[in-house]
């Protein structure tokens, strides 16, 4: 005898964890089977783009720290490499180093916080997300050397960053690299090879290339589907140029390689961070520029960089004005969220959970 069942219809969010942000799905099951998705966004609306419109274009750095909230340093790197471009001018080699490293540690705290709640929203119960916490820490404490803050940094500035690095802050880099690894291979080995994490990730919500490339889906979610794209290798910026990095690719773009990914990552930027202490030297780290900026009129200017989340991007016009007269931000989190119903859809309830984790995304810089 064949259960009848009725579709049922349910909002998850705006308010609840595992959304990871304000963001609302609002999803219809037959049983515990997805069988409809319709992503909501916009409760974290600020208007960023047009404030940007408001303020100087060194104002605005302030405000590109609360797009990734998480991943402020590549914020600013992102702004601040477009703004040069708008000045065809280019920062100071010491200053292009420092953005590199502190953009690398980034990204490490970016995809540990990652890491830490996909493996949360499996039901790890709380060790692997203290772990992740315990060494995102020890980040954020030489954020706090290098510029005062350690979350919404403003460290960048057009034409390098605000100030060098204290004396002090290199042999706590250099404690901190000595102790990444054994706390990261911690985590690996608690985690990579864990039967329920293989079971509960493999073969779950698999996105293909194919379907990647056309949604413009960018970061560790592409690289998971099979594809070494990443703006450092393809488009260096900085001194990206100077430093060996691989980019880790997963082989079906399932949750798991999507999760693996980011881990490999990991290591590749404690690579970046070594080779680049390694080859910066004193000099200057900021161009010196007035305060306020005076761009051409007329001139336009397009920066991206690979962020923490994919592809974040810059497109900056001028009138000849102190603020830009237009401001367009491309936002990672928002291009890999249109491919939301497809990943979930066929799949149940649980794997819903799983899989949102996996995408990592982050609503600041989704409703901007």
């Amino acid at each position: 005898m064949t259960i009848r069942t009725e579709p049922m219809t349910v909002n998850v969010g705006p308010q609840h964890p595992s959304t990871h942000g304000v963001f609302r799905l609002r999803v219809t099951f037959d049983g515990e089977e997805i069988i409809e998705v319709e992503p909501v966004f916009g409760y974290l609306h600020r208007g960023t783009e047009k404030l940007a419109e408001e303020r100087n274009y060194v104002q605005i750095v302030t405000l590109t720290d609360r797009l990734d909230y998480v991943s402020s340093m590549i914020n600013n790197q992102g702004y601040c490499l477009a703004v040069e471009k708008l000045l065809e001018v280019e920062a100071p080699d010491r200053g292009k180093y420092l953005r590199t490293i502190s953009a690398e540690l980034q990204r490490i705290a970016s995809h540990l916080m990652g890491i830490g709640f996909f493996l949360q929203d499996l039901g790890t119960l709380g060790t692997p997300l203290m772990y992740a916490f315990r060494t995102r820490e020890r980040i954020l404490d030489l954020f706090e050397m290098l510029c005062g803050a350690r979350v919404t940094v403003s460290y960048a500035r057009p034409g390098g960053v605000v100030s060098d690095a204290p004396a002090d802050f290199w042999p706590a880099l250099d404690n901190f690299m000595q102790l990444f690894h054994s706390e990261i291979s911690e985590i690996e080995q608690l985690v990579l090879e864990n039967e329920i994490v293989l079971i509960r990730t493999r073969d779950v919500s698999i996105l293909p290339l194919d379907m990647a490339i056309n949604c413009s889906v960018s970061g560790p979610v592409l690289r998971a589907s099979g594809l070494a794209w990443d703006w450092r290798k393809m488009e260096p910026y900085d001194v990206y140029d100077r430093v060996e990095f691989d980019v880790p690719v997963g082989t079906k773009g399932d949750n798991y390689d999507r999760f693996w990914v980011r881990v490999q990552e990991i290591h590749q930027s404690a690579r970046i961070i070594e080779q680049c202490v390694a080859q910066i030297e004193p000099g200057p780290v900021r161009l010196d520029l007035p305060l306020v900026l005076h761009p051409k009129p007329g001139t336009e200017a397009y920066g991206r960089v690979e962020a923490s989340k994919g592809e974040l991007a810059f497109f900056l016009v001028s009138d000849g004005g102190i603020s830009p007269y237009r401001c367009k931000i491309r936002s990672p989190s928002l291009m890999n969220l249109t491919v939301t119903e497809h990943l979930l859809v066929g799949w149940k309830l649980a794997d819903m959970i799983v899989t949102l984790g996996s995408m990592d995304i982050n609503l600041g810089e989704v409703d901007r």
